[in-house]
């Protein structure tokens, strides 16, 4: 295991053509984590004193990793949680070293991973500056030349001169985002830290991020934002079990890692529905969507015309009752839902079954899986059933853009 960094730094910040066309390669990295499962000092040493061994079980969190990132480049790294995102950039951070394998850099490197690494809370704002400047590489007359840089960057104010044991989390993060931007690295690793900032702050390190792109620096970024890995991203790399699952385009990546996310969603649903199936009195037999015009199976286009129909059962005469339906995406993320109670319908009473249709007109989502969840209530009480991804739709992607909606839209030059 080896983790190579060259100390000179490249000459100019260049695209990936120059003198420098790589600036991290992994080559065979694989990262073992040794799991104790002992609850106390005293069961190791009795489990070890009766076994002869320890009670520990070994997980692989990076399985034979080869990566090449070349300079100038905006790398984002997607994957389910527990995918070996966050272990692999550490491991180009130098924060872990790998088992297996070699990891080589080249240029000076910040990373802006776990919130508040390499601050000590008992050290105010201003000292951790100057601390962790130091661990980034950064000399004290660096770090005093840009310390008025930092601090309004950071927009703390005179907490600078606190604890940062007292800092909420949204204050480490510009903190500690104002350093790593301000050491002047080539390579920027960043975690999906950046989600505890406020808007506002977001909109500053998005324009920061985006200004070092215009620079020929290269980002390597986690994040959970697919709409944000597209609009930053040159290339992505879909991590799944610690491996390597796709490599390639951003868009393409998205693709990829949505239907990962959708086997996944497919099988936690299906095994819930075995495991916590109830007896209740009311059921949701079926759910459906389709569009009007389309064949079975056929993607759905933007302005299509949907037709969700959905059956309901309930063992005993049901006088008033709500029926509905919520659409999410592939994130779990709800895109529209709405129910009779929404739109204003009384249901007549239901003895023994229903059907019911809702007509949605020029629907425009956007690219990509879509589940339904069917459901049916009392008028003031919780759900009486409901039938999660009773049915899924796939809308084909857009073209002219990307996001959650499709929008028609135009541009034409006024000036220039």
């Amino acid at each position: 295991m080896s983790i190579d960094t060259t100390s000179s730094r490249p000459a100019s910040r260049t695209p990936a053509s120059a003198d420098h066309p790589t600036v991290v390669t992994i080559e065979n990295v694989s990262k073992k984590f040794v799991i104790r499962k002992d609850n106390s000092l005293k069961e190791r040493i009795v489990t070890l004193g009766r076994t002869g061994r320890r009670n520990s079980e070994e997980f692989w969190a990076l399985k034979n990793v080869n990566l090449t990132i070349p300079a100038g480049s905006t790398i984002g790294l997607l994957g389910p949680n527990g995918s070996g995102k966050s272990t692999l950039l550490k491991a180009i951070g130098g924060i872990i070293e790998p088992t297996t394998g070699s990891i080589k850099r080249r240029g000076r490197l910040a990373a802006l991973l776990e919130l508040g690494a390499g601050f000590h809370p008992d050290l105010t704002g201003r000292e951790n500056v100057f601390l962790n400047s130091a661990i980034l590489g950064m000399s004290r007359e660096e770090t005093e030349a840009k310390f008025d840089d930092i601090l309004n960057f950071a927009g703390i104010g005179d907490f600078i001169e606190t604890q940062v044991k007292f800092y909420s989390s949204g204050m480490y993060v510009r903190l500690a985002f104002a350093v790593a931007i301000h050491t002047d690295p080539d390579v920027l690793l960043v975690d999906e830290v950046l989600a505890v900032g406020d808007e506002a702050f977001q909109r500053k390190c998005m324009d920061k991020i985006h200004e070092f792109q215009e620079q020929g620096r290269t980002i390597i970024l986690v994040s959970h934002s697919l709409g944000q890995v597209q609009e930053l991203c040159d290339r992505a790399v879909v991590l799944a079990k610690g491996e390597v699952q796709f490599e390639g385009s951003a868009r393409e990546a998205v693709k990829n890692f949505r239907d990962i996310l959708e086997d996944r969603r497919v099988a936690e649903a299906t095994a819930q529905g075995e495991a916590k199936a109830e007896i209740t009195p009311g059921k949701v037999l079926s759910g459906t969507v389709r569009a009007e015009g389309r064949a079975e199976g056929e993607d759905f286009r933007p302005g299509d015309n949907l037709i969700v129909t959905m059956e309901y059962s309930h063992e005993t005469p049901l006088d008033r009752w709500n029926a509905g339906f919520k659409i999410e995406n592939n994130l779990g993320q709800p895109v529209y839902g709405t129910s009779s109670k929404f739109l204003g319908i009384t249901m007549p009473p239901m003895r023994g079954t229903a059907t019911v249709e809702f007509r949605l007109e020029n629907v425009q989502f956007g690219g990509g899986a879509f589940f339904l969840h069917a459901f049916f209530a009392e008028p003031a009480g919780p759900h009486i059933a409901i039938k999660r991804e009773a049915a899924r739709f796939v809308m084909a992607d857009d073209p002219d853009g990307e996001g959650t909606v499709r929008v028609s839209s135009s541009m034409r030059q006024i000036a220039g």
